[in-house]
């Protein structure tokens, strides 16, 4: 399962945490079924993103934007605004193994996240 996450700049990392929790218990996975967390090459620098990822002990990968528009997002998305048709989404799929969404991105504060598996 890859988490595939979006977030405003300067987002915390218990924000991200917080996030992340949500998602999952409405899915009703745990955190070790989780193999990456992903996101776009715009958010390499977030410090709340790398912080999380190593409270969880979970990879996080960065994905190249080229990459990320070769998967359609089902949701609409603010990251046009930078050329891509979406961030948690697009990111999700692109470390996925079946390419299928499980939890479409939802809002949580200023972290989005979606889920593929």
């Amino acid at each position: 399962m890859i988490i595939g996450m979006g977030a405003r700049r300067g987002v915390s990392s218990q924000e991200v945490l917080d996030a992340i929790e949500t998602a999952l218990d409405l899915t009703g996975r745990n955190i070790s079924d989780v193999q990456f967390l992903a996101s776009a090459k715009l958010k390499e620098n977030e410090a709340g993103l790398h912080e999380a990822a190593k409270e969880l002990g979970i990879e996080i990968r960065f994905i190249d934007h080229d990459e990320l528009n070769n998967f359609d997002a089902p949701s609409r998305s603010q990251a046009t605004r930078f050329g891509l048709k979406g961030v948690a989404e697009p990111s999700a799929l692109a470390l996925s193994d079946n390419n299928k969404l499980i939890l479409r991105k939802k809002a949580y504060g200023r972290v989005t996240i979606a889920i593929a598996e």
